[in-house]
């Protein structure tokens, strides 16, 4: 064994938070409380999205739009003034994938239409039934 834990010895810290401790982490991060926008979001959550009528096992089944929080639902913080939002850029130089495998495809149903092209004009030469090809 590398280490030693003695019984006593404190491992867990108390994550308690108090309002005083959140000002000072917004503070820390460089937030500006007045002027930024920040928006508190609830995680751990299940909304209800089937109708289910009148009538309904209550035990089982909740109506549409009800919300019910998880135990271990949280608290996300969100600084909306702060997040960076630039829409993506087109890269004229790249081919997307699905664009290059339609190419190769158009390639082959025209290698395609030469063999068979020219297997007709062969049997049409031999004088047999191409009526089919």
């Amino acid at each position: 064994m590398h280490g030693k834990l003695d019984p006593e010895e404190n491992v867990m810290k108390d994550n308690r938070f108090t309002q005083e401790d959140l000002w000072q982490m917004m503070s820390d991060l460089g937030w500006d409380t007045h002027r930024d926008k920040i928006v508190l979001d609830v995680g751990g959550v299940a909304t209800s999205g089937i109708d289910v009528g009148e009538e309904y096992n209550k035990k089982w089944q909740s109506p549409k739009g009800t919300v019910k929080y998880n135990k271990d639902a949280f608290i996300v913080i969100k600084n909306i003034s702060r997040t960076p939002f630039e829409p993506s850029q087109p890269n004229h130089e790249l081919k997307s994938h699905h664009i290059k495998v339609a190419e190769q495809e158009i390639a082959i149903q025209q290698d395609e239409k030469a063999i068979a092209a020219a297997l007709k004009k062969s049997d049409d030469e031999k004088g047999y039934d191409t009526y089919s090809k």
